[in-house]
């Protein structure tokens, strides 16, 4: 960071990465972005939490050092641009950081922080939990049971940007050559003329990480399952393959470790029937047997077989300890997580599906003004905590804002650098606070006997419940 206007703490460390482990030093640089707006308010609050968490949990042993970088308005008046290549370099190079909301700059070709962060340092991992505090107002019957956390693939699928506007020179070029070089396709374009193009890339690469990142996750936190969420059924071919490439990602790396849903239902049979053949469990585990031809049977009995000669590791019960991995349609899981949200456990999906399931989700435990968010590289040990809302100019330093969005982040966080204690700390004090019916202006009206409270007093009530 030589000539830079940021400033390095004096008895801060830089956090390290050694062998596929972060190593944390008990006195750590965190970059962070105060954030726009409301970034002001929150920012002021959540640090005091945060650092009330770390020196009760600690006594002193471990201190987060803050190292403030640059972004947004406050960027723009510094350096004339709404993110500086140095902000860029001090989240990388100092491995983990925060920031708070960001206006998104106006004008044409102009992209979000987020996006560019996370293309720059390849945080190809956006990472939500979802979890409901008693005393947040919900629509749903029974909230408490809503406990998710969602891995979205941050880099591919419309996260790359690739579209061609109608009406410009390069949107005929594109479809120019398309329809030149496969008319089939073009084809199905129904009116072609007054089309825009957008292009959707799906890798096997990116799916692979993606999925290898959330089972790792899965596996250290002791959850139950992990549910590839996709559109297969109508693109077979990019959303269809992030299904298909999860399974084989899965089976090849976790397969002691893992049971997907249908070797469940071969082995379950097993257990039930000892002496059902092949035949009759595939008959079982697709309803449909009779009516497929006689290469789709034989590919069935074919999976029963390959699920059979799992009996010494997984059966005889055996698999119900293990991490099950399924699957299910986009719109189906949108409707089921609603109505059926003890089914979801861990979400691994591709990018705009997981723009929409997230935004319902919170939606379901009190919005995002509590939804806490990460853009990560489990790989490089990069990652960045964020405020999920927006800037909210309009109450801005009005001191009324909801910081939880910010506290939970940076529960996040701590926990990311292994600093457990700190987290648990947190998180008593959000459910105290909560429970107590403590809220700020967007909660508490719409809960009954609520005591409403200003950003930095709904700070100073976290600390005081932890």
């Amino acid at each position: 960071m030589a000539d830079s206007q940021v400033v390095v703490p004096a008895n801060g460390q830089k956090i390290g990465m050694e062998d596929g482990r972060l190593q944390v030093p008990d006195q750590p640089v965190i970059a962070f972005v105060e954030g726009d707006g409301v970034g002001r308010d929150i920012w002021r609050a959540a640090r005091a939490v945060f650092e009330a968490a770390v020196d009760k949990a600690y006594a002193g042993k471990r201190k987060i050092h803050w190292m403030e970088v640059f972004a947004g308005e406050k960027a723009l008046k510094r350096y004339n641009t709404w993110l500086p290549g140095e902000t860029l370099t001090a989240f990388s190079e100092f491995r983990v950081g925060m920031r708070g909301p960001l206006t998104s700059p106006a004008g044409e070709g102009l992209r979000s922080f987020d996006t560019v962060l996370c293309q720059a340092l390849d945080l190809y991992v956006y990472q939500r939990p979802v979890r409901y505090f008693e005393g947040l107002p919900s629509p749903l019957v029974n909230p408490e049971y809503v406990d998710m956390v969602v891995f979205r693939e941050n880099t591919e699928d419309f996260a790359t940007g690739i579209e061609f506007q109608y009406g410009t020179p390069q949107n005929q070029k594109f479809k120019d050559l398309f329809k030149q070089l496969f008319p089939k396709q073009y084809a199905k374009i129904r009116f072609p003329e007054t089309a825009a193009i957008g292009i959707k890339p799906v890798s096997a690469q990116g799916t692979q990480r993606l999925v290898r990142a959330a089972i790792q996750w899965a596996l250290t936190n002791q959850r139950r399952s992990i549910n590839l969420v996709h559109k297969g059924n109508i693109m077979k071919y990019t959303e269809g393959s992030f299904k298909d490439w999860g399974y084989a990602l899965a089976t090849a790396e976790f397969r002691s470790e893992i049971v997907t849903e249908r070797e469940s239902w071969i082995l379950g049979n097993r257990e039930n029937n000892p002496h059902l053949s092949v035949e009759e469990n595939a008959r079982l585990i697709d309803p449909g047997f009779e009516m497929m031809s006689p290469d789709q049977q034989a590919s069935i009995m074919k999976e029963v077989e390959a699920a059979l000669t799992l009996w010494a590791t997984h059966g005889n019960g055996k698999w119900k300890s293990k991490l099950l991995i399924k699957d299910s349609i986009a719109d189906v899981t949108l409707q089921f997580i609603l109505i059926r949200p003890r089914d979801y456990d861990v979400i691994a999906t591709m990018n705009l599906n997981g723009d929409f399931i997230l935004d319902a989700l919170s939606a379901e435990v009190g919005g995002t003004g509590i939804a806490p968010g990460a853009n990560l590289n489990y790989a490089t040990g990069n990652a960045v905590f964020n405020a999920t809302h927006g800037a909210m100019p309009d109450i801005a330093d009005l001191d009324i804002a909801n910081p939880g969005s910010l506290i939970l982040s940076g529960e996040m966080m701590l926990r990311y650098l292994g600093w457990s204690e700190a987290a648990d700390l947190i998180m008593k004090g959000m459910q105290g606070t909560i429970k107590a019916k403590t809220l700020t202006h967007d909660l508490a009206p719409q809960v009954e006997g609520a005591r409403e409270v200003g950003c930095s007093e709904f700070g100073e009530a976290v600390i005081n419940n932890m």
